[in-house]
């Protein structure tokens, strides 16, 4: 076998501008917002629950209150993930490179290719569009 058709990944990187910062940004603040409606939600479902879990015994007012806390502390958890993010956003620069996923490509290698470069490859975009193929 002389040669040999191979599946490898592309590094997608997007040079940070002001329209993907603000995107960037938008977005987050979209998720926390919706995160903390998430919380105002459970908080005023809670009241109700534990009011009619009351009434039943005491045991069925703890699992209730176990369940809230649980899943109150899954949407603080996501908060605390998202405010830390949005932070990392606003106080990105322009210009330089973060990543944005992950392609494949389809390549034939030869007995002496260097495999290393061939799986090094990175496509760069800027405002969505295709700005550099990397090697």
């Amino acid at each position: 076998m002389e040669e040999m058709t191979l599946r490898v990944p592309v590094a997608v990187k997007a040079k940070v501008t002001e329209d993907l910062k603000s995107k960037i940004v938008t977005d987050l603040e979209t998720r926390l917002d919706m995160v903390n409606k998430d919380l105002e939600t459970i908080e005023f479902q809670a009241q109700r629950l534990l009011a009619d879990a009351a009434k039943i015994d005491a045991t069925s007012l703890t699992a209730v209150r176990q369940q809230i806390d649980e899943e109150k502390n899954k949407r603080l958890a996501f908060k605390e993930e998202v405010t830390a993010k949005l932070k990392e956003a606003q106080e990105l620069n322009l210009g330089t490179e973060i990543p944005q996923g992950t392609l494949e490509q389809t390549i034939t290698v030869k007995l002496g290719d260097n495999l290393d470069a061939l799986m090094s490859a990175e496509i760069l975009l800027e405002d969505g569009k295709i700005v550099a193929f990397r090697q």
